[in-house]
């Protein structure tokens, strides 16, 4: 009983909370991670939070897990700025593997950059300032691994991993068929993800992908109708606590039958028409669209970043620097390469460079 209590406290301390068996998520501001262990005790880390968040994710792991005990892997549902910001120092300090969908790749080797934020969807201070955010692709340096074709997850074998495009290209979500959970990246979030309020308030609903970060409409509709046919009994999220039971299957199938009207934003540049990508990353955009956002709206949107930005600083801990965790760190050592294949996708990620004349790092 000591132990489940210290557990908890722990928890608690690190913005962590419970998903399933096996499961944890940590929130770091206003977006989820995932801890996942396996039978055996090995456990891998999915996504990689905010940039600066690297300290945090490592003492969670370490009292959870114990030091010196490093995941078997990092597993990417997609590499939006808020899913990978702690990615580089992270792979540094353990020494391990990231896997990602093969149409992910340009954003984390510096290829391509996304297609750019929308802020004219509204619906929010997250969409208003949407225009603000990070939009340059990362460039990962060490060992980057494709997901294998046959649905399989290394390092998790209880689990499968499914193609669910439209919040970017290769996004992925990951399955546990016999306890039905279901860690669904940004395909769909349990709360309003425009709102900066709703981050604040946690108030939980099953809504579409981030209106202001999905380039492809048609394709995110199809994403959740997969997942919905899935029936997951619980469903952990890239934003919003997790969600399970009857509230869920009932929010979801809502969500999947009435796409449309629930998740489409009646206006922005995507909605007429996709950003085109491939293998190399953006290959064609529809047209900008003005934003005429009131003046008044803008700032009630920074007023509410400035809020999640006290939100955050409240629960920050003293901490090392992420190079004195380097340092102390057992093992640690200089980046290792290894060649990822895909498919017909087949290139030495590791040691991949981009001439920054070619990348297409900015848009109109």
């Amino acid at each position: 009983m000591q132990d489940q209590i210290s557990n908890i406290l722990r928890q608690k301390q690190h913005s962590c909370f419970p998903v399933a068996q096996g499961v944890m998520g940590m929130e770091i501001v206003f977006v989820n991670l995932y801890y996942v262990e396996n039978p055996d005790k090995s456990w891998v880390l999915i996504d990689a939070g905010l940039y600066g968040s690297a300290d945090r994710i490592r003492k969670a792991a370490e009292d959870k897990f114990g030091k010196g005990n490093p995941p078997k892997a990092i597993l990417l549902t997609h590499g939006h700025f808020d899913h990978v910001g702690a990615l580089q120092t992270l792979a540094d300090i353990w020494q391990v593997p990231v896997y990602a969908h093969p149409l992910e790749l340009p954003y984390l080797t510096g290829l391509s950059s996304y297609p750019p934020p929308d802020s004219s969807v509204g619906g929010g201070g997250m969409a208003y300032l949407s225009f603000m955010y990070p939009k340059k692709p990362i460039t990962f340096r060490g060992r980057l691994e494709t997901l294998p074709a046959d649905g399989s997850v290394p390092f998790m074998p209880e689990w499968k991993w499914l193609e669910t495009p439209g919040h970017s290209p290769g996004h992925v979500s990951f399955f546990r068929e016999h306890d039905q959970v279901l860690i669904v990246g940004d395909a769909f979030v349990t709360r309003k993800p425009e709102s900066a309020l709703a981050v604040l308030t946690q108030k939980q609903e099953v809504c579409g992908p981030p209106a202001y970060f999905t380039p492809d409409w048609e394709a995110a509709r199809a994403s959740v109708q997969k997942l919905a046919d899935l029936k997951p009994a619980i469903a952990a999220s890239g934003h919003g606590l997790p969600m399970h039971g009857p509230d869920l299957r009932q929010g979801l199938n809502d969500l999947a039958r009435l796409f449309d009207q629930l998740a489409i934003p009646s206006k922005g540049r995507y909605v007429p028409e996709p950003a085109v990508t491939n293998t190399s990353g953006v290959v064609q955009l529809p047209p900008n669209v003005s934003n005429t956002v009131p003046k008044v709206l803008a700032t009630a949107g920074l007023v509410a970043l400035a809020g999640l930005a006290t939100y955050a600083l409240t629960k920050k801990r003293k901490s090392r620097t992420n190079s004195r965790i380097r340092r102390t760190w057992p093992g640690y050592g200089g980046n290792a390469m290894h060649r990822s294949s895909y498919g017909s996708v087949s290139q030495d990620h590791a040691s991949f460079s981009t001439d920054p004349e070619n990348a297409t790092n900015n848009y109109p």
